[in-house]
């Protein structure tokens, strides 16, 4: 279950590729608590059914209506307060008790199965309101240490009902085991889909490429800062961010009052971003705290070496600091744009880098991670639904 199925994040993305390589063997459903657009951003096998709960936007709306519109009479109930633990995710003010209805009708009516949520208010609305019957999965896609006190407490008191909590990196393991003692945590990755081959060299273009929502987690404000050095060294040079969020305008002047634009792009949403990272030569992840960031995965596996920032808790996990890429201290803009200096102006380390890139982008290759979810999913059902004893 996800918040939105139909947006471009990098939870939506890996869900996608583990429901795409699971559907293989398996009845699949992925679920929408809402609905942002007519067709799913990234493209869901035929065989995995997709369910979505409310015919609403994000912001109350019917997906429907005109822009700036909405037809929906019940939307003043938005602002009643929930009486519920969720209400501490900073995604649920953007819900009303009318929607948390329909995401509890739908835990109820499940008979059987693995039901998998994928962020903390549907993980704690699956720990209180989700069958025992059913094997309950809570992903978590960030890390403990990034939420605020009143959803972290929330938290430690709701997952311990969970089956297992999922967790994506090593350090997430180690920060969860020790704040929920006696609870089962288990670390997979996020997985990419394999690729055939990525171009060399001599294909790719003067571009640095970034992905991620505009918002202020993923620090493109300090990436553009940062690329305002890198352009008066290397003025052949583009910067291309893909994605969409609140904070498109202020970034967009940023980039007019930096002399950037033209060469700072502002991409928006793409359908084919693998297909943008074979054209790059570099990728950058400005990120101020991440989970294990899926991008970044997709990224070494077209190649391209790294530059990111040292934040929580994900690109450490995959970074090799001059063996795949670089690795800078957390938000120190001079360390970013002196990192992107050093590869852009380095054709050579730049190749020897991309050849580490692919290799360790193979190492988080789905089918090796659909191989793990299934094994602990087979493991939690022969648990919860043991064999029928022989007559």
């Amino acid at each position: 279950m996800l918040h939105n199925a139909y947006g471009a994040g990098g939870t939506i993305r890996t869900v996608v590729n583990q429901a795409n390589a699971m559907c293989e063997t398996h009845e699949v459903e992925v679920v929408s608590v809402y609905r942002s657009r007519e067709a799913p951003v990234f493209a869901l096998d035929p065989r995995v059914r997709l369910v979505t709960l409310t015919d609403l936007r994000e912001d109350g709306s019917r997906w429907t209506d005109p822009a700036g519109t909405n037809s929906r009479f019940w939307r003043k109930t938005r602002r009643f307060r929930t009486p519920l633990a969720h209400r501490h995710d900073f995604r649920y003010k953007r819900w009303d008790p009318l929607v948390d209805a329909a995401v509890i009708r739908y835990f109820r009516a499940q008979r059987d199965g693995v039901l998998v949520t994928t962020r903390p208010a549907l993980n704690m609305l699956s720990a209180w309101f989700a069958p025992r019957k059913v094997v309950r999965v809570g992903q978590d896609h960030l890390n403990l240490g990034s939420y605020k006190p009143g959803l972290r407490a929330a938290i430690l008191k709701a997952y311990p009902r969970l089956d297992v909590v999922g967790v994506l990196t090593r350090a997430d393991l180690g920060e969860w085991e020790a704040a929920l003692p006696g609870v089962r945590i288990v670390r997979v990755a996020n997985g990419v889909p394999p690729r055939l081959g990525v171009p060399d060299g001599s294909d790719r273009s003067p571009t640095v490429l970034a992905a991620g929502r505009l918002n202020g987690q993923k620090g493109f404000d300090l990436l553009i800062e940062a690329f305002g050095q890198v352009h008066a060294e290397h003025p052949g040079w583009r910067l291309d961010i893909f994605g969409e969020g609140k904070l498109r305008a202020r970034l967009t002047a940023q980039i007019e009052e930096a002399g950037l634009a033209g060469t700072v792009r502002l991409r928006g949403l793409t359908r084919n971003l693998d297909a943008e990272l074979d054209k790059a030569s570099v990728f950058a992840l400005s990120s101020r705290r991440e989970g294990l960031p899926m991008v970044l995965l997709e990224a070494m596996a077209a190649g391209l070496p790294a530059v990111a920032f040292d934040c929580p808790t994900g690109p450490r996990e995959v970074v090799e600091d001059g063996v795949n890429g670089l690795l800078v201290p957390a938000e120190d803009v001079e360390a970013l744009a002196t990192g992107l200096s050093k590869l852009i102006g380095d054709a050579a380390l730049r190749e020897t880098m991309s050849h580490a890139a692919v290799a360790t982008g193979g190492r988080y290759a789905m089918p090796e991670i659909a191989a793990q979810w299934e094994s602990i999913f087979v493991e939690l059902a022969g648990t919860r639904y043991p064999p029928p004893r022989p007559s």
